[in-house]
């Protein structure tokens, strides 16, 4: 067991619960579509608020904190990023997709809410995201609009999340090698999670060969991200999880562990770590504290 990396001068908890409260203040006042009609709102809300750990808004809010970027525009970055997760979750679980029951420590949306309502509630979190990345209030430029806008769709649609998870539906029950795996979770994890980085970068300014870096730091932590989660699915139960444990040994679902086993999955998530910081050191970019600690955070989480 390798011990969590320390930084000295920056306190990931303190900067996180600050972090955390702006967004959730946002994500309340933002998810709180009252004209909404036939309780759709309620599902809405239901689907987003109280629960989830909110790292891909952390993600947005430290990329912007590099580079010094427009916090406004970062807040509602930070936001959208966690609609579309959100949705995508409402979705996940149906029964036509996971068929799960249980989801950040409740009843999935479609168990509270009906199937119906859960496909719609989905649906209109997914239109407010970029409803929120485009205000007119001049609180954010238009550029940076478009930019932001074109990063969370492709990351969002076939090209990322939803073919990832096209072949994940597919691969049920199929053995993947190693670089089928990596591709599908490429697209169905990693590309969200890379793109809140460099959505957050986005908000100020960085040069190519830091926005590369970042970007491969994006992926770095990506990847591990859904190797600590196969690890997790193995040996955390369901109340620590907050949703169903074994679910995905129990459908036959290809994982790392199941491929690499278990010892070989946690020496290839701090692999990925060391290659994540790395990532950050080639930015040349000097405030990456809160990249670096959430980094050795998600990773270690396994431990």
């Amino acid at each position: 067991m390798n011990a969590p990396e320390t930084f000295p001068g920056f306190a990931l908890g303190a900067w996180s619960a600050q972090q955390l409260a702006t967004v959730e203040q946002a994500l309340s006042r933002w998810v709180a579509p009252s004209d909404a009609p036939a309780g759709l709102g309620d599902a809405m809300r239901y689907a987003v608020l109280d629960g989830g750990k909110r790292l891909r808004p952390l993600l947005v809010m430290a990329a912007c904190d590099a580079v010094g970027g427009n916090t406004q525009a970062a807040l509602r970055a930070a936001c959208a990023v966690e609609l579309i997760h959100a949705y995508s979750l409402v979705h996940d679980d149906m029964p036509c997709m996971d068929n799960d029951v249980l989801r950040r420590g409740k009843p999935t949306v479609h168990v509270q809410f009906g199937e119906a309502q859960a496909l719609l509630a989905g649906d209109a979190l997914q239109a407010l995201a970029f409803d929120l990345l485009t205000p007119d209030d001049g609180s954010v430029d238009a550029a940076t609009q478009a930019r932001l806008c074109r990063m969370l769709a492709k990351a969002a649609g076939y090209q990322g999340m939803a073919g990832g998870q096209a072949i994940d539906l597919a691969s049920v029950g199929k053995p993947l090698d190693s670089k089928q795996l990596h591709e599908m979770h490429r697209l169905k994890t990693g590309a969200l999670l890379q793109a809140s980085v460099l959505m957050g970068a986005a908000c100020g300014q960085v040069s190519p060969a830091a926005q590369e870096a970042l970007g491969q730091y994006g992926a770095a932590v990506g990847l591990s991200f859904q190797v600590v989660d196969d690890i997790l699915d193995v040996v955390a139960d369901s109340a620590t999880l907050g949703k169903t444990a074994g679910k995905d040994a129990a459908q036959d679902k290809p994982t790392f562990v199941s491929l690499m086993g278990l010892d070989a999955s946690r020496a290839y998530a701090q692999q990925l770590l060391a290659q994540a910081l790395a990532s950050l050191d080639a930015t040349g970019l000097g405030n990456t504290h809160a990249l670096r600690a959430l980094a050795d955070m998600l990773v270690n989480r396994a431990h």
